[in-house]
C-alpha cells in the first residue's frame, strides 16, 4: 500500500506548560492559534490542570473558566479522546504547587509531505526521540563559548 492510498499523518506530541497562577496571560495560546491558522499544527486535545497551595489537584473547563485560562479558552472543544484520566494524573504529578498548567496534544502536519515521500520511498521509522530545548541551548551556548583551536585570547 503507497502513501497515497493511506491517510498519512504527523507526527504527534504533547507539550505541557507550567504557568503561576496569576501567569496565565494569553502570549503562549496566541502563538498556539497562530500555527494553527497557518496550519503547522493540528490541535488534538487542550487540557488545563492547577494545583493548589496544598497539592490538591483540579482540572478547568476552557469554555468555563475564560477569567482563569485568558486566551486559552479558544480552543475550548479540541478534545479527541487521546488523553485519559491517567494523562491528567501524570500531568499533575510533574507539576508545582501554586500552578496552573496546559496540556496540548498536536500532529505536526508541516511534516505530512516529508512523511508521504518517506513512506513512498519505502522508508519506516525505526527510532524517534525529542531533545529538550533547555539541552539544546546549553549545547550551543558550551560550543560557542570554546575557542577555535589556535586562536589568541
Amino acid at each position: 500500500m503507497t502513501a497515497t492510498e493511506v491517510e498519512v499523518r504527523g507526527p504527534v506530541d504533547y507539550l505541557l506548560l507550567e504557568f503561576r497562577e496569576d501567569r496565565l496571560t494569553g502570549g503562549a495560546a496566541g502563538a498556539v492559534m497562530d500555527l494553527i491558522d497557518r496550519g503547522i499544527i493540528a490541535v488534538y486535545d487542550v487540557l488545563v490542570v492547577g494545583k493548589d497551595q496544598q497539592g490538591g489537584t483540579y482540572s478547568l473547563d476552557l469554555a468555563e473558566a475564560v477569567a482563569e485560562v485568558g486566551d486559552f479558552a479558544g480552543l475550548a472543544g479540541h478534545r479527541s479522546g487521546l488523553l485519559s484520566d491517567e494523562d491528567l494524573a501524570d500531568a499533575a504529578s510533574a507539576m508545582e504547587p501554586g500552578t496552573l498548567a496546559v496540556l496540548i496534544v498536536y500532529e505536526n502536519l508541516w511534516a505530512i509531505p516529508f512523511v508521504a515521500a518517506a513512506m513512498e520511498s519505502g522508508a519506516e521509522l525505526i527510532a524517534s526521540a525529542r531533545i529538550p530545548a533547555a539541552d539544546v541551548m546549553a549545547a550551543v551556548e558550551a560550543l560557542e563559548a570554546r575557542q577555535p583551536v589556535g586562536t589568541i585570547s
